[in-house]
């Protein structure tokens, strides 16, 4: 839970320009815990003005883009965080997008394109 608040902290000293985009790490060994009163409480302290994304390494990978958009954010998932798609069964990226994507779907809420997220994060293109 500390990245959080070194974030607000380094927007207060000015080292970081507001609005920030930060990602909800949860699971990580001596980092946030993997439960959602840990999740809705750093959602629940994040600036209204931020951007924020959530994702768990393990096994509750894969309830994180239902957790984050019920709760406003947005979704990250990749082999970076969880390496299987299934008990034993490794995963490629693509396997562990498509997962989300129909998570996402599921809950009647839209997948955004590289443009959007552009637009959404105030980006411009290379």
């Amino acid at each position: 839970t500390g990245h959080l608040w070194f974030a607000k902290q380094l927007v207060e000293e000015g080292l970081i320009e507001d609005p920030v985009l930060i990602q909800l790490c949860m699971g990580i060994p001596w980092g946030a815990p993997d439960d959602l009163n840990t999740y809705m409480a750093m959602v629940n302290n994040v600036p209204s003005s931020w951007t924020f994304s959530a994702f768990s390494i393990g096994r509750n990978a894969l309830a994180y883009p239902a957790a984050a958009i019920l709760a406003g954010g947005n979704v990250r998932v990749g082999l970076e965080d969880n390496l299987y798609i299934g008990k034993g069964q490794f995963a490629t990226n693509g396997q562990l997008v498509e997962k989300a994507v129909g998570i996402i779907e599921n809950m009647g809420a839209r997948v955004i394109g590289p443009a959007e997220v552009r637009e959404k994060l105030k980006l411009k293109k290379r």
